[in-house]
């Protein structure tokens, strides 16, 4: 192996063109496709954002993103803030919170950065802010527990 993500399918793909270009999409994980696109990308200092642009498909029938799909989008941004944490290990979410504290609106920009708190070994802990228009939008907290791949 080369260490190239050619076989890989839950690697991230690099968009060239539109909004995206500059970002990566995951694009191995069913529910993420169907829920999202959620996109997502590293700037120079090592920071990760993630984004997506609300759509109908997100709304709940008051017009404002759905609660599941910002929870959704939260636990796809912490695996992707914990991605250095997580490499070359399997992990699920062992536990996830999310404070719902403004609505998002159809064709806003919704963004989610964090933090690492503590890699403990076989536990890691994140925390961050979802964003949109400069307003907070949710706040999340979670547990991801590394896992053996069973072979």
């Amino acid at each position: 192996m080369d260490g190239s993500d050619v076989d890989n399918p839950w690697a991230p793909k690099l968009i060239t063109e539109d909004e995206w270009a500059g970002w990566r999409i995951s694009v191995g994980d069913p529910f993420e496709v169907l829920a999202g696109p959620f996109y997502t990308r590293r700037d120079e200092v090592g920071r990760v954002t993630c984004a997506f642009r609300a759509e109908q498909k997100h709304m709940n029938g008051g017009g404002f993103m759905h609660g599941g799909c910002l929870a959704t989008f939260a636990d796809y941004a912490l695996f992707m803030i914990a991605e250095t944490e997580l490499e070359g290990v399997g992990s699920v979410t062992a536990q996830l919170n999310v404070d719902f504290t403004d609505g998002a609106r159809e064709g806003e920009l919704i963004e989610a950065t964090g933090e690492v708190i503590r890699d403990g070994g076989s536990m890691v802990f994140v925390r961050g802010l979802v964003t949109t228009a400069g307003r907070t939008v949710g706040g999340f907290s979670a547990i991801v527990k590394k896992v053996r791949h069973k072979g």
